[in-house]
Parts: structure tokens; sequence; C-alpha cells
């Protein structure tokens, strides 16, 4: 008789179950987006921790990204130095093909052997178009089938709009990029390879006793800029990626299609002051808080935690701060037994302007199925009283 009342109550219980949405703030309808124009054919601005887009222009269109492409051949670099196919002291063999290679030079001697460390800085501060593809010999056997790793491992950091047909964005009218994987690729390295990273900031090398500052005209002014890369050829205009840390915050822009040295470098500028001054990043939960706590349904424990796997962190413009939403959803009363770590619902995170974040909410800790006895009582208790108090 214990057995049929229980399994009653249980599956009257099922009736019960209900979607539980929790907004804990509230939005406003009057917004409007902070305005900026910038001379830039494409432009694109993100903040590096949160990944959000602070301004965008043409930013998707793929485009002729000249010796901006050797990011990704500097990511290429790290990649093989990580797994061990080459050594920073490696000493790699300048080809004939190299040595001739024109545009700018490290200016490597035909049959010489160069340390990787010596070539990488020429690709990163010298822009060598030779020190290129002397690694990228290395790394592939030849340039053509280096640019097809290239693309492969394009795809595979999802970069959408990049097509590689050399090592140094020598003109091509297949070697296309966009400002937004330009920009995608900056964060990657600064991401992936923060031992690296700080070849980007160098301001000079000397190679052969010839000695070439970095390009990169941001480095010389006190704005915070640490890297990364510019870009020339006709066809391209000028270009420039840089990212900047200000107050332990990191942004990262990119412009392309510019008429002068002087303008691509005035106009990234001018996206990260306009960043920084209009934006902040906000910390809403930190990996493992308590979001909301459920109902447990005939479970040891009539509460369980919902958490974040990771800390969830928003940029937001700094007046639309008050505009934030962030809503949670989840099946309500919860029914052991739960494991933990066993997804349960979801956050959603939504601001004007913004695209919607959402990320699943996991359950803090483990929750055994109560016994017979406390199934019975809880079944009870919660059809009489409804769901325990705090």
């Amino acid at each position: 008789m214990r057995y049929y009342l229980l399994k009653f109550f249980i599956n009257f219980g099922k009736f019960l179950f209900f979607k539980i949405f929790v907004f804990i703030s509230l939005i406003s309808i009057a917004w409007s987006a902070p305005k900026f124009e910038t001379a830039a054919p494409h432009a694109y601005l993100m903040d590096y921790t949160t990944g959000t887009v602070l301004f965008e222009k043409n930013s998707r269109v793929p485009v002729p990204p000249a010796s901006l492409s050797k990011l990704m051949t500097s990511y290429m670099v790290f990649d093989a130095l990580r797994i061990g196919i080459i050594t920073f002291d490696d000493l790699l063999t300048v080809s004939e093909k190299a040595w001739r290679m024109g545009g700018s030079k490290m200016f490597v001697e035909v049959d010489k052997q160069v340390s990787v460390e010596d070539l990488l800085r020429g690709v990163i501060v010298q822009s060598g178009n030779d020190a290129c593809i002397v690694l990228a010999e290395a790394i592939g056997g030849d340039e053509a089938t280096f640019s097809d790793l290239m693309n492969e491992k394009a795809s595979e950091l999802g970069l959408l709009d990049s097509v590689f047909q050399n090592s140094t964005g020598w003109p091509h009218p297949e070697h296309k990029m966009s400002a937004a994987d330009i920009a995608m690729i900056t964060q990657k390295i600064v991401k992936d390879f923060p031992d690296y990273f700080p070849l980007f900031a160098e301001k000079e090398f000397t190679y052969n006793e010839i000695r070439q500052a970095n390009r990169n005209p941001l480095l010389y002014k006190d704005i915070g800029v640490d890297g990364m890369k510019t870009g020339h050829t006709r066809e391209a205009g000028y270009g420039l990626a840089a990212t900047a840390l200000r107050n332990d915050r990191r942004l990262i822009a990119v412009v392309t299609g510019l008429e002068s040295p002087s303008q691509r470098a005035s106009e990234v500028e001018r996206l990260l002051n306009f960043g920084f001054r209009q934006f902040a990043n906000y910390n809403l939960f930190s990996a493992g808080e308590v979001v909301i706590s459920g109902d447990v349904w005939l479970g040891k424990i009539a509460k369980i935690g919902l958490v974040i796997e990771d800390d969830l962190t928003v940029s937001l413009h700094r007046n639309s701060r008050d505009k934030l939403r962030v809503t949670v959803k989840y099946d309500s009363p919860i029914p052991a037994p739960i494991a933990a770590g066993m997804e349960l619902g979801s956050v959603f995170v939504e601001a004007p302007g913004f695209k919607t974040i959402e990320l699943p909410l996991i359950a803090q800790e483990e929750v055994m199925l109560a016994g017979p006895i406390g199934r019975l009582k809880g079944a009870v208790s919660y059809m009489v009283f409804g769901a325990p108090n705090e």
C-alpha cells in the first residue's frame, strides 16, 4: 500500500513542475548606441577579455591584408615551437627564393643560417618577407604547403573570412582577411602565446648590422599599446592592428584601407580611446558562485545551488549598466538524484546593443534521492505547503 501511495505522490508531483524565469534586473527601453565615426573603410574594436565587439565597420569584408597577414604566419611559427617542430635556437638555411623576395626585408643572405629567434624578430619587428619565407619553408617544406597549413589553422581557429596564398601578405587576388579576423588572430596570439607576445612590443631589431625600427607608431606613444602589426601595399592601402592595456583592461583595434601611415595610426588611437572611455567591464558572477538556489524534488536536501563554470564578465557602455538584464531559466522543482556538474538550466545576459549571452547553469553538488519515507514526506509537504523557504 505504501509503495502505491508513494508512486501516486511521485506521479502527481510531475504535474507540479514548471519553468522558472527569474529577472535579476529590469531593462529600460530608452537607449541609444554611442556614436563613433572613422575614416577607415574597415574597422573593428573588441574587448580582449569578453570578446565583445565595441565598434565595427564593414568588419567582415575580406580585403587584401598586406603584412597584417604576418600575424597568422607568426601564430603558425609559435604553434610549431609549442609542439616541437622547431626550436628557438634552430638554425635555418636561407633559400634563394627567400633571399630574392622583394618588399620589406630582414636582409638575410642566401645559403646562410639564421636562428628561429632572429627570424621571428625579422618577421615581427622588421616585417621581413624574406624571414617569413625561411620559416615557412622550414615548417611546411615549401611556402605553398605552409599556406595550406595556414588555411587549415585559420579554419580551426574560427577565422571566417581569411584565405592565405603566401606567408608574407604579398599581393595575390585570393589572399584576403577581414578586420574581424585580424582582431581575432591578435586575440589568439595574446591568449595562446603569452611568452612570445612581448616580441610585438620590441621597438627595434638589428640583424646583419642593419638596424630597423618597429613600424607600429603607437608603440612609441604612452597610450598602453604593446603590439601588434602594420601592413601596406598599393592595393590594400595602409592598415594597422593594435592592442593596448590600460588599468588591467585590454582592447584590440584594427583598421584597413587608409590613405597614409599617419591616418591609420590616428584612427586606431581614436578607436582605442573611444573604447576605454565609453565602455567598462563588469563582473557579474565568479566561477562556482551560486547564481540562484533551486528547489529539489524528493532529494536528501531541499535546495541546490546553480552555478556557472567560468567567470561571467560583460563589456557595457558606461551609461547602460543600469539597463542590464540577467535572466535565469530552469525547471522547478529539480528532481533528484542530481549529479554534481549536471546542466540544469541557463542564465541569459542582455543589454541594449549587445548580443545576448547564454551560459549553462550546473549543479553545485550531488544530491541523492531521499529514502522511501523521505520521498513520501517530501511529496506531501510540497503539495500541501509548496516550496520550502530559503
